[in-house]
């Protein structure tokens, strides 16, 4: 069974839920993140801000979370015309892509992510995409996953298994999955805890906006980012609330 992760923790809200995951479950976990001058460069510093409140307020995780890593990838921005790498205004594209979609990046993410857990002996790449709330992308499939797998335990001549734990579930799942592992963390405040750190610390608006503050944390309100969190959000209270009420 593996008992080391590396995950792709890029300090939003579906990467911290993956890194609670694989803290909860293996013994020995490090972070790996790309700087690809990303027009959401904050969600580099938000990441750190993450880690730091792992360490400071999980305390039967804090001794398993390793070292991290960050990688320069400036060459995938300036191969990339997309709304995430030029100041542009979103929209859908002939093809039925959203611009957002980078093309390449979550292939070339797990490649090199490969590469440094083969280096530092990680036997599991956790990463968040997710095939039920996205926006299309091809590379966040999972049948996308499935292939990057294969080809890279054929490449590197040692098997290298891909956890992708979001896949098959909503924005709502995944804010309930992390109240779930807050709460056996045995950490002080549990579930409301973890989900407090993702609020206050974690990023996910396209815009990089850390100025306006919502239920679900920061945001400017209106990308696609910030409308698929906030919906999400507001299933999990419903449905935190309704399971709540006596009777």
């Amino acid at each position: 069974m593996p008992t080391s992760a590396l995950v792709l923790f890029s300090g939003g809200q579906d990467s911290t839920t993956c890194l609670a995951l694989a803290l909860s479950k293996y013994e020995r976990v490090e972070t790996i993140a790309f700087d690809y001058r990303q027009r959401h460069h904050v969600e580099l510093t938000s990441r750190l801000h993450v880690l730091r409140e792992i360490k400071a307020h999980f305390p039967q995780w804090a001794g398993k979370l390793g070292d991290d890593h960050l990688l320069d990838l400036a060459v995938l921005g300036e191969v990339s015309e997309t709304s995430l790498t030029r100041d542009t205004a979103f929209k859908m594209e002939q093809s039925g892509l959203p611009n957002t979609f980078v093309p390449g990046r979550n292939l070339l993410f797990l490649t090199l992510a490969a590469a440094v857990a083969y280096r530092r002996d990680l036997q599991v790449l956790m990463t968040g995409v997710c095939e039920t709330d996205f926006s299309g992308y091809p590379d966040c499939r999972d049948e996308t996953m499935k292939a990057m797998q294969l080809a890279l335990s054929l490449g590197m001549a040692k098997i290298c298994l891909i956890e992708t734990p979001l896949m098959w579930i909503d924005k709502a799942a995944t804010w309930q999955l992390a109240h779930d592992l807050g709460h056996s963390s045995g950490a002080l405040g549990g579930g409301e805890a973890l989900v407090h750190l993702i609020i206050e610390h974690t990023h996910t608006c396209y815009l990089g906006d850390r100025t306006h503050r919502h239920a679900w944390g920061y945001g400017c309100g209106s990308c696609p980012a910030c409308d698929l969190r906030a919906r999400g959000y507001g299933r999990f209270v419903g449905l935190t609330t309704k399971q709540s009420e006596p009777g």
